[in-house]
């Protein structure tokens, strides 16, 4: 009988702790709202879901949250729609950036990208891919999109990372630098 009741009792005690929990992070309330320039979100741990405000410009806005949260880390994913971009395309022979805009409604099918840090300062890269009007996809590095719709992304910071980056001359390019 002992044996039964205190086996009831824990799993009371554990039915409570799961609806409480349960309505903790169900609650509208749960996670803290953020604000900033082109951009809200609300915070739940070290993981962000992020709100780009319509004819706002999405690399403007994204750096503006990353700054803001200070994040040093992380990694960045996304959809919307855009009516304006410009998507970079690395030329290795030069070693420069080519640069081409292109404009109309499109949908972002895939934004993805990460957050680390180059000469101490937050460093944000971003890889875009749109699907336009005709079922065409465009991709590129992001340069500036200009938000007609959603943008909605969600980043998980990793706080106790610190990733730094250092420009290759022989390449052309930022890369991550793990002896920083």
């Amino acid at each position: 009988m002992k044996h039964t009741l205190f086996l009831f009792l824990n799993m009371a005690l554990l039915a409570g702790v799961i609806f409480i929990g349960w309505k903790q992070f169900a609650h509208p309330s749960y996670g803290e709202v953020l604000q900033g320039s082109g951009w809200t979100a609300k915070k739940f741990g070290d993981k962000y879901f992020l709100s780009i405000a319509n004819r706002s410009e999405l690399v403007a806005a994204v750096n503006d949250f990353v700054r803001a949260q200070k994040l040093t880390s992380g990694n960045i994913t996304g959809i919307g729609a855009v009516n304006a971009v410009t998507l970079r395309f690395f030329d290795p022979q030069t070693k420069q950036y080519v640069d081409k805009s292109f404009n109309g409604q499109m949908e972002i099918t895939n934004l993805s990208g990460n957050i680390s840090t180059m000469d101490g300062k937050e460093y944000v890269h971003l890889h875009i891919t749109l699907g336009d009007k005709n079922y065409q996809a465009l991709a590129g590095h992001l340069l500036s999109a200009d938000i007609n719709g959603a943008g909605e992304l969600f980043i998980e910071a990793l706080p106790a990372a610190r990733v730094e980056r250092s420009y290759n001359p022989e390449i052309g390019l930022n890369f991550y630098d793990f002896a920083k």
